[in-house]
């Protein structure tokens, strides 16, 4: 049995790690402050004897004897990570190095939770890791962009310098059960807004692409990437190659609703990527073999069913 520290345990994501970890009988300490998580997405891990819960903010020290750390801790979605950009930056650069610094004196390895968002509003299509992106530093979206990049900077240093066991994923837009439904990432926003029985609504003319992965698919690459050879430290692209505008999933999410809702256009967001889609050779070579399983229309219908029931539940 490992001791395994999943910061940002209580996110969308974190939440369905811990539940990983716990089922294959690790045991599990799971940090969180609650900015975007939330308490709800771990109730059912409670009762278990060798999960812990602590609230902690990462942007101040943590001390615990483990062996493994995933660092998840920050917010990713616009309306979450632009509302305090200053504190964005903090939890993905002190966090880093307080996570690093932790896994240093234990001799932990520690895996970081980057994104797609390194490589901003990409000029190379698909994205290979090589790539170093097309970031506008100065932008409303670059304190979580940069703050990403600084991230990965500090653990490839770390690693030189303090041979500090490191894995770093970048993570491309991913959805399912536990997505905050107020998140304003488009997978969620579609389907709450269809459910409601109101517009749809697309930015810009809705031609602008992204590739989605479901949540199982990139739990199951990040257990294999903390199991990969030390020698293997990333970055390494984790997501689902299958690309679709905009239109496209607005349609598709009204058609497996069986909404009446339209679909309306309002601006574009400024430095809004208008393509994504990763490159996964990597990851099919050095993770054996790894490849997203679930279709978007399979995904899609697990998480419509999550949201009507929390609809349901929030009715009652």
């Amino acid at each position: 049995m490992k001791r395994i520290l999943v910061t940002g345990g209580a996110g969308f994501i974190g939440s369905h790690l811990c539940e990983r970890l716990l089922n294959e009988g690790q045991e599990v300490i799971c940090l969180d402050n609650y900015f975007t998580g939330s308490k709800k997405n771990i109730l059912h891990l409670l009762h278990n004897k060798h999960f812990e819960m602590v609230r902690h903010d990462i942007t101040t020290p943590y001390l615990a004897e483990v062996d493994e750390i995933y660092n998840l801790a920050c917010p990713a979605s616009p309306v979450h990570y632009q509302y305090n950009p200053i504190k964005t930056i903090k939890t993905s650069v002190m966090g880093a190095i307080h996570m690093l610094g932790l896994a240093k004196r234990t001799k932990a390895k520690i895996l970081q939770a980057s994104t797609s968002e390194v490589y901003g509003d990409p000029a190379v299509h698909p994205q290979p890791e090589s790539y170093w992106g097309n970031v506008n530093c100065n932008g409303i979206r670059s304190c979580y962009d940069e703050g990403k990049r600084c991230a990965e900077t500090l653990f490839m240093d770390y690693h030189r310098q303090n041979n500090v066991r490191i894995k770093i994923i970048r993570i491309f837009n991913t959805y399912g059960p536990r997505m905050h439904p107020n998140d304003g990432r488009v997978v969620s926003n579609f389907i709450v807004q269809a459910l409601a029985g109101k517009d749809l609504t697309v930015y810009g003319d809705g031609r602008q692409t992204r590739s989605f992965q479901y949540v199982d698919d990139l739990v199951e690459a990040m257990v294999r990437m903390m199991a990969a050879p030390d020698d293997f430290t990333g970055p390494v692209n984790i997501g689902n190659p299958g690309e679709f505008t905009m239109l496209e999933l607005a349609e598709q999410v009204i058609k497996l609703t069986q909404s009446t809702s339209k679909i309306i256009h309002l601006p574009l967001p400024a430095d809004d990527p208008k393509q994504r889609r990763p490159d996964i050779s990597l990851a099919k070579e050095k993770l054996n073999g790894w490849q997203p399983l679930i279709p978007l229309e399979e995904g899609l219908r697990r998480t419509i069913d999550y949201f009507k029931q929390e609809l349901l539940t929030t009715q009652i």
